[in-house]
């Protein structure tokens, strides 16, 4: 296993990495720098007058992306924006997080305190036109991700240091409450953005630990990978063949030399294509 850096620009909080199944390629966000990131054989950035974090893929040219007030589609050719729906635009103190689309084509999105209030967040789904809150109150919203056969969906509230399961149902709703899947407290670790790969493993970033950690679909661990920045945020499979675990990372509490880049792990793991998101 081999690790490097994928793109060098030091991010404030580098998070959302999204590998596009037809376009070949990586996008990412810089949550405090409001920049969304793209990169094939060099890097291109957008600036935004908001703070953005996290995208699913429409088409080969549409994003869908959330922002602290809205989710909203953005062209790459044209950059145009058009809001598909507000998301707690009313609360200035609160912004978008983590997320990530299911298997059914919905967006899940978790909303937290800018300046990480104690339960001023949410997890909401879109799907079909609507947006509904599912999870509240939430600290800090990450680790949504989806067991491959859409059975399951994961979230975690990060400083409760659990990784919670709920199931789903024939249209990818919750079917029933959550509960908690992996109890990480005795280590006190704290777990970030997670993905699933085709086995159904879950690989996990953990804030302020240095680390990816995979663990099977009944929760053991399987394999650690230190990042060489203490604050890894996100992972993302993607590359040709779907083995390349992409990282991102944050700069913003860390003054470390590589703090706040972008990483490419090559592993002996498949990820799975990232689905579209039905508008």
């Amino acid at each position: 296993m081999s690790i490097s850096v994928f793109d060098p620009t030091p991010c404030q909080l580098g998070e959302g990495p999204l590998w596009h199944p037809s376009l070949g390629c990586l996008f990412w966000f810089d949550i405090l720098g409001k920049r969304l990131f793209q990169r094939t054989d060099k890097t291109r950035h957008w600036n935004f007058d908001e703070i953005v974090t996290a995208a699913g893929w429409i088409d080969d040219d549409r994003l869908l992306i959330a922002s602290e007030t809205r989710l909203f589609t953005f062209s790459l050719s044209t950059e145009a924006k058009e809001t598909v729906c507000l998301l707690e635009s009313d609360n200035p103190d609160t912004r978008s997080n983590d997320g990530r689309a299911d298997p059914f084509g919905g967006f899940w999105i978790g909303t937290m305190g800018k300046s990480g209030q104690k339960d001023a967040g949410a997890f909401y789904r879109f799907y079909k036109g609507e947006l509904r809150q599912l999870f509240a109150p939430i600290s800090t919203t990450n680790a949504i991700c989806f067991s491959p056969d859409g059975t399951f969906a994961y979230f975690a509230d990060t400083p409760t240091h659990i990784i919670q399961r709920v199931a789903l149902d024939s249209e990818g709703w919750p079917d029933g409450d959550p509960e908690p899947w992996l109890d990480l407290s005795e280590e006190a670790l704290r777990p970030d953005g997670a993905v699933t790969d085709a086995a159904g493993n879950l690989w996990n970033a953990q804030w302020g630990a240095a680390r990816i950690a995979c663990y099977s679909p009944d929760a053991k661990l399987l394999e650690t990978i230190a990042i060489p920045a203490n604050l890894a945020t996100c992972p993302a499979f993607g590359g040709a063949d779907l083995t390349t675990l992409f990282c991102t990372s944050a700069s913003v509490k860390d003054d470390g030399p590589a703090a706040g880049q972008t990483f490419a792990i090559e592993t002996a793991h498949k990820g799975r294509p990232e689905p579209a998101v039905i508008i």
